[in-house]
């Protein structure tokens, strides 16, 4: 069946807010403040937490990988305590989701957040049971840009690769569709707005509304 793989964060929800101050708050921890501004720096924050970590301490002097790896399990643990305070679905996602199982296509999950993360959040959201399937950063030996972690996603939601796509927001998402060898829409409502036309997706998504009309030209 034809199937629409979403990846999570800066795709189906603005997540920017919870991961910048979990990151802020290892920060504060070390005595550095807050080294990230939520304005200027969602972009950074749907590449990960090991980006944020990475630019954060870079403006305070201290940019040594070692110090982004040892922190990086703090983060996790203070985004799971503030993982939907202030994440909210990005408007008609839910609707637009709804709208693609009606109409027979499987629809799945491909992120770098943690498996067991995306899924409390996708349930403290109240849509986890609209995907079919949901593989993350752990789930597999590989992540994205891997395609083996798209085509995970696909088999596990029951949907045929040779006749799927993914929607993303970045160039994890590009690099993960191009390497899988299928076609990629990718937000234009995010931080760059229609600057990621930059990145050469098949298709730049405005808002939801639209996403049912791409998928359609898409894979049909």
């Amino acid at each position: 069946m034809k199937c629409v793989i979403f990846d999570l964060d800066g795709t189906l929800a603005d997540t920017s807010a919870d991961l910048i101050e979990a990151a802020n708050a290892c920060f504060r921890a070390r005595g550095l403040g807050d080294l990230l501004d939520e304005a200027e720096d969602r972009l950074t924050a749907f590449h990960g937490g090991r980006a944020m970590l990475r630019l954060g301490f870079s403006r305070s002097g201290k940019d040594d990988e070692e110090v982004v790896e040892h922190a990086f399990p703090e983060f996790l643990n203070r985004y799971q305590e503030c993982i939907d305070v202030r994440t909210v679905l990005y408007p008609d996602a839910a609707a637009a989701v709804d709208a693609l199982r009606d109409a027979d296509y499987r629809v799945g999950i491909c992120t770098n957040k943690p498996e067991a993360q995306a899924d409390l959040l996708l349930r403290r959201l109240g849509v986890r049971n609209r995907f079919a399937s949901l593989v993350g950063a752990d789930t597999l030996p590989v992540r994205k840009p891997d395609p083996k972690a798209f085509y995970e996603a696909v088999i596990r939601a029951s949907g045929d690769p040779a006749r799927s796509m993914l929607v993303g927001d970045t160039e994890t998402d590009v690099r993960t569709a191009r390497a899988a060898g299928v076609p990629v829409a990718i937000v234009s409502f995010g931080p760059e707005g229609e600057g990621v036309a930059r990145l050469e997706p098949d298709a730049l998504l405005p808002d939801f509304e639209a996403l049912g009309r791409i998928v359609a030209e898409l894979i049909g």
